[in-house]
């Protein structure tokens, strides 16, 4: 696959046999995790976002109801900070002044351009909730600090690292999110050195008519990422992104490029004719049904991704930034209305009802079942699938919770000690 340009040859990456793909505006949700519900299906939205690209469904609740406000993601961070792998006020990440053309006789084929930058390119695989997903990464520090997109990490309960010309995956840990700009840093685990790393141009030099080359791990399948090269369409675009289910955010001052990207990209870089990056691939228009392609594709500029970078390696403490994991429970639920009380044969006007338990989960462990309904998380009363989100945020992965639930078998009231998710 990597030897194939999908721009020269027009035709797309094959994906892998087992590989399920999501209809446009429903890709790499997958099953909901921890407490957030799992939306029924929509038509397309207008922008979607392309990259947690799903190569695994288990389960999917049906007929489950609005999902928990994603608003909840952006509340003030007032926990401990995660243990910091970089020293705060470490000298920041510069772009440099873009690169003139390359030198006459110098190859500007899409191949040989990616081919500077693909050793500092990622695949970035992920669980969430039953199901799997895979995005891509830049390589920024030689010691394993890697920037993606937000949502190519968000909700997942593990993430592993394929770095190019090394055999073995590493397991890496979200150190900050600005899930307002849909930017993140990862790191991983292990005491690696010696990486190569990206390297920046100065995005505000970036103008319509510029050659830029896309690099992603499309439609997740690993190895060396395909290369698609395009023009700048458009600058300072602002876009709302969406991935179904009523999640979405607005986007601003995103770079525009008819260079072909496919689900799996997000994350991956829009570089120059030098092989710098310019910005990082982040949404794609839709263009049909289960479409896993687009050229009308959306990147954040590398200036603005870059001082968030910035601001999470020196744990800036703000209330747009995040770190570490939340808490994570393990159910699928929706609000309970009358008629599903009725229906149950319970007594009760409010609360949050579990349409699904992840198994493994400490939900299970407690021995809440579908068709339970939770009224109360850590002495929090729980009326909605909003409230229980309050409550379940507000603890840390590890801490011992009192969750209280009602079933046909009457009130129950386990404590139980909450898993970590990805914010």
């Amino acid at each position: 696959m990597s030897e194939q340009n999908p721009n020269e040859t027009g035709a797309p990456p094959t994906p892998p046999e087992q590989n399920l793909l999501s209809p446009p505006g429903y890709e790499g949700m997958g099953p909901s995790p921890a407490w957030m519900a799992a939306p029924p299906p929509q038509a397309p939205s207008l922008w979607h976002r392309i990259a947690a690209f799903v190569v695994l469904i288990a389960i999917v609740a049906a007929g489950a109801g609005a999902g928990i406000g994603w608003s909840l993601a952006r509340v003030v961070n007032n926990r401990p900070v995660a243990q910091a792998t970089t020293t705060p006020g470490e000298t920041p990440i510069q772009p440099v002044s873009p690169s003139a053309n390359p030198s006459a006789g110098s190859s500007t084929t899409a191949d040989a351009i990616a081919a500077k930058v693909d050793p500092a390119i990622v695949d970035i695989n992920t669980v969430v909730g039953t199901g799997q997903a895979a995005g891509t990464g830049m390589i920024i520090s030689s010691t394993g600090e890697i920037l993606t997109n937000n949502h190519v990490v968000s909700q997942s309960t593990s993430i592993t690292v394929t770095v190019q010309g090394r055999s073995q995956t590493y397991t890496a840990h979200v150190v900050g999110v600005d899930i307002s700009q849909d930017v993140a840093v990862i790191q991983i685990d292990s005491n690696v050195s010696g990486l190569p790393t990206v390297t920046f141009a100065n995005s505000s030099s970036v103008q319509v008519g510029d050659t830029v080359v896309a690099i992603g791990n499309a439609l997740g399948q690993g190895g060396t990422p395909p290369a698609s090269q395009g023009t700048v369409t458009a600058l300072d675009q602002t876009i709302t992104a969406s991935e179904g289910g009523g999640q979405s955010e607005t986007l601003n001052g995103m770079i525009q490029s008819d260079a072909v990207i496919y689900e799996g990209d997000s994350g991956g870089a829009l570089v120059n004719t030098s092989g710098q990056v310019v910005g990082m691939i982040t949404a794609g228009q839709a263009q049909g049904f289960r479409s896993s392609a687009s050229n009308i594709g959306f990147a954040v500029a590398s200036n603005t991704a870059l001082s968030v970078v910035n601001r999470i390696r020196a744990h800036e403490q703000a209330s747009d930034l995040t770190y570490g994991q939340l808490g994570f429970l393990g159910v699928q639920v929706q609000n309970l209305d009358s008629t599903s009380a009725a229906q149950l044969g319970l007594k009760l006007s409010s609360g949050a009802l579990v349409v699904a338990v992840t198994s493994g989960s400490p939900a299970q462990a407690a021995g809440i079942t579908r068709s339970s309904v939770i009224t109360n998380v850590g002495g929090s009363a729980v009326t909605s699938t909003d409230t229980l989100g309050t409550a379940i945020k507000s603890h840390l992965p590890g801490e011992k919770v009192s969750v209280t639930w009602v079933d046909q078998g009457g009130s129950h009231t386990a404590t139980v000690t909450l898993a970590g998710v990805n914010p």
